[in-house]
């Protein structure tokens, strides 16, 4: 799934004589700087986290656990790209937080959770103590701040794409679908290796009993966790600017919870017999199911805002009449990019799709203006998103007349009619060309509209 362009850069400090910004920064503050220690981090997590994992496993039982391990990844990632669909964010945050809970927060877990349990072990001088408390307690606190950390690093510095609650879910649980992926690599491989040394083989051994806890049975636990603390963050960034109390509480309440329900999944095998069967079904499952229901019900709300919003831009002749319907249904947008495919290949449909996530972005942008939580920036946002729209009009406005044609109905705008059939500009499929005027640009209106009003 394509997402809107990157918007361009524009000055918010004081400007020099040629009208641009100041040009002296700090060797640190620039982005290939920070981008390149980034890359460096996760790479040094990973070599080490990869060393780690093979020292305890071997050889042979890492790539056991490897392709064991990985058979669950594609269904959880493509999971959450589905929920992230209606504005899908880029795929280098995505990327980025799978590194990160696959390198640098598996590490830190290793690290931290061996060197508790350790230091337990030795203060009270009972090791099987020391293991259960340093998996009901220590594992809990430490694997979920260690996963945090990545929805922390996106919501501060990738602010623009992470504007509300499914953006925090689907951060949160890939972030916590690659801390699995190593995690499960470490058990299923040192179950293997367990099985060398007895001889087991087949259902009975080890390694399927602990295929069939972590892969089959809760391939969700840890996205599960997360998920609570991506939560408090998406509800934060649906929070105006000024409420810091409010964007600090909700996080940490969030990650509290997402502790609370690791510990209480940790311990359910010191229950008894069945408690670990009892933990699963009584809590785990309707935890599971109510967090489904509530992204899935979030996500229908976004699609709502978009059918709301978007009529304000088509009075003043920035989108069609129909447009707003179309890009409020995931039906019509999928036909409108099948339409474009057919019609002018692969690089049409993208355009398609880029088209669909800015105005989604515009949306959204304008939904927060209207409940006074847009930031300074909203203006110049505005402007840029709907350039973004102008240049890919010719190849989507018809793909998108096409796509609520094939509905066979749509209502009309509210309060302005029915509207009558529309014709593409110029080139058609042809590309962005110039060939219609653009509209005189003024912010759409809204009732005492305040952007600084938190």
């Amino acid at each position: 799934m394509a997402t809107c362009p990157p918007y361009p850069t524009h000055p918010t400090g004081p400007t020099g004589p040629t009208g641009g910004a100041l040009r002296h920064a700090h060797w640190w503050q620039k982005r290939w700087v920070r981008y390149g220690a980034l890359s460096t981090l996760l790479a040094l997590s990973g070599l080490v986290i990869l060393a780690l994992v093979r020292e305890q496993t071997g050889t042979e039982g890492f790539l056991v656990g490897l392709g064991l391990a990985v058979l669950p990844v594609p269904l959880l990632v493509a999971s959450f790209r589905w929920l992230d669909r209606v504005e899908p964010g880029p795929w280098r945050n995505l990327l980025f937080s799978f590194a990160w809970g696959a390198c640098a927060a598996a590490l830190i877990a290793i690290v931290a959770n061996s060197f508790a349990t350790r230091w337990i072990a030795t203060a009270t001088a009972d090791p099987s103590h020391a293991d259960t408390l340093g998996a009901t307690v220590i594992a809990p606190v430490v694997e979920e701040i260690a996963k945090a950390a990545a929805v922390l690093l996106v919501f501060l510095f990738r602010r623009r794409d992470f504007t509300g609650i499914v953006d925090g879910v689907v951060i949160a649980g890939v972030t916590a679908t690659g801390f699995a992926f190593t995690e499960n690599i470490l058990y299923l491989g040192t179950a293997f290796g367990t099985d060398q040394l007895s001889g087991d083989r087949g259902i009975a051994s080890v390694t399927a009993a602990t295929f069939f806890v972590r892969v089959i049975m809760s391939p969700f636990a840890h996205p599960l966790f997360t998920v609570l603390t991506g939560i408090g963050f998406g509800i934060a960034a649906l929070s105006g600017e000024r409420q810091h109390v409010r964007r600090v509480l909700l996080p940490l309440s969030g990650l509290l919870l997402a502790m609370g329900m690791h510990a209480l999944w940790n311990g359910s095998s010191s229950f008894g017999e069945f408690g670990f069967f009892a933990v699963y079904a009584a809590f785990m499952v309707p935890a599971f199911g109510l967090l489904t229901w509530l992204v899935i019900w979030t996500r229908q709300r976004e699609l709502r805002t978009v059918r709301e919003e978007l009529p304000a831009y088509m009075v003043t002749g920035w989108l069609s009449p129909s447009e707003p319907y179309a890009l409020g249904s995931m039906r019509d947008r999928r036909v409108a990019r099948q339409y474009a495919r057919r019609h002018g290949g692969r690089t049409a449909a993208r355009a398609v799709a880029q088209y669909e996530a800015c105005a989604t972005s515009l949306a959204f942008l304008r939904h927060r203006g209207r409940r006074g939580r847009a930031g300074a920036d909203f203006v110049v946002r505005e402007r840029e998103l709907l350039h973004e729209l102008w240049r890919r009009r010719e190849v989507a406005r018809p793909a998108l007349e096409h796509a609520v044609s094939a509905a066979q109905a749509w209502p009309p705008a509210p309060g302005y009619g029915a509207p009558g059939p529309w014709q593409p500009y110029g080139n058609g499929y042809a590309g962005y060309g110039a060939s219609a005027p653009y509209p005189a640009y003024h912010p759409a209106p809204y009732p005492a509209y305040n952007p600084y009003r938190m």
